[in-house]
């Protein structure tokens, strides 16, 4: 009798865990497209407004688009945004996890890890509230570099200066971490 129960428990637990593996796998994979889909649009607009109006037109679309792009994503209990340790707008400032999870990405990517790869997530509970937390690094490209980069001209210093008296965010090279996509999703609220 006692294997008997001892068995109906192991399979009670397996199915949980089962279940558990399988609900973080489906929030992992809904953080990716959220990332993705925030990148994809981010960049789309900027390398249009780029084309139509110059670097320093980019600009206003990190300033007004990133922050609507991200709203309109942001349903269905997710919210989506970006942070850095080198901050443009102090409103995306890291909190301790992001920050910590930055930090790291810094180290793996010295020690040779593609930032391409760079992923980091975790469940957390605080204040009564449990969330699903993911970030997704950021890679410094082509794209990026006429704002970020170590070379930028007058036109895009003054817009930057403009808009951003307090940027951080110069000086990149190519494949450098500009930062990362950063999702959260509240489980339970107790």
């Amino acid at each position: 009798m006692r294997t008997i129960f001892a068995v109906l428990v192991l399979m009670l637990c397996s199915t949980h865990l089962a279940a558990e593996n399988d609900n973080a796998a489906q929030l992992e994979d809904k953080a990716r497209q959220l990332a993705a889909q925030l990148g994809m649009q981010l960049k789309a607009r900027l390398q249009s407004a780029i084309e139509s109006g110059g670097p320093a037109s980019a600009i206003a679309v990190c300033n007004v688009a990133a922050p609507e792009i991200a709203a309109e994503l942001s349903r269905d209990g997710w919210t989506v945004g970006r942070t850095s340790l080198k901050l443009r707008n102090p409103a995306n400032r890291p909190d301790a996890w992001e920050q910590a999870t930055l930090l790291a990405f810094e180290q793996q990517l010295a020690s040779g890890v593609p930032v391409a790869s760079l992923q980091n997530s975790t469940v957390e509970s605080d204040a009564g509230e449990t969330r699903y937390r993911f970030m997704k690094a950021i890679p410094v490209d082509g794209v990026c570099m006429a704002c970020h980069g170590e070379v930028i001209s007058e036109p895009v210093r003054a817009a930057l200066a403009e808009k951003y008296p307090q940027d951080a965010a110069t000086g990149y090279k190519p494949g450098e971490l500009r930062g990362a996509f950063t999702m959260t999703k509240i489980l339970a609220i107790d």
